[in-house]
């Protein structure tokens, strides 16, 4: 499957996290703090959709992509198509949807709040080993001072 990659124009952001849920935490502050510094509102609907893509993926990475002494790689880039991609890469190749929910399961909607949030989403295998899930939310348009705009 091809998938859009960012421009090299593109701003981007990448850092590495342990495999805990205290990287998946830090993984979503990160991401706040940087769509931050691109001139994003901290409290902006976007900015929160995006911190809650981030913290799905971060969480399945930990939980269902971790491999001991592995950690998992979150990636975001500004497209110029007006997206913010969001990437988070682990080592476990495996690329199987969970199974049907129950109602009384307490977890394992992750994905479904991440396709209810995207534009649009993926999963793409990562040679060797390992997989990358994908996200593109959209992003905050910003104006010559870096002032957030609506739209």
């Amino acid at each position: 499957m091809d998938t859009p990659q960012p421009a090299a124009s593109a701003q981007q952001f990448t850092q590495l996290f342990s495999a805990t849920r205290r990287g998946a935490r830090l993984a979503r502050l990160l991401a706040v703090e940087q769509l931050a510094a691109w001139g994003w509102p901290r409290d902006g609907e976007r900015t929160d959709a995006a911190a809650l893509v981030v913290a799905e993926l971060a969480t399945n990475a930990v939980v269902h992509g971790r491999l001991e002494g592995r950690g998992f790689r979150l990636g975001l880039a500004l497209l110029p198509t007006g997206r913010l991609r969001i990437e988070v890469t682990d080592p476990r190749g495996e690329r199987d949807l969970p199974a049907v929910l129950r109602e009384a399961d307490e977890g394992g909607r992750g994905l479904i709040i991440v396709e209810a949030l995207a534009v649009d989403w993926g999963v793409d295998p990562c040679p060797p080993s390992g997989k990358t899930v994908w996200a593109e939310v959209r992003a905050v348009t910003t104006g010559a001072r870096g002032q957030a705009l609506s739209g």
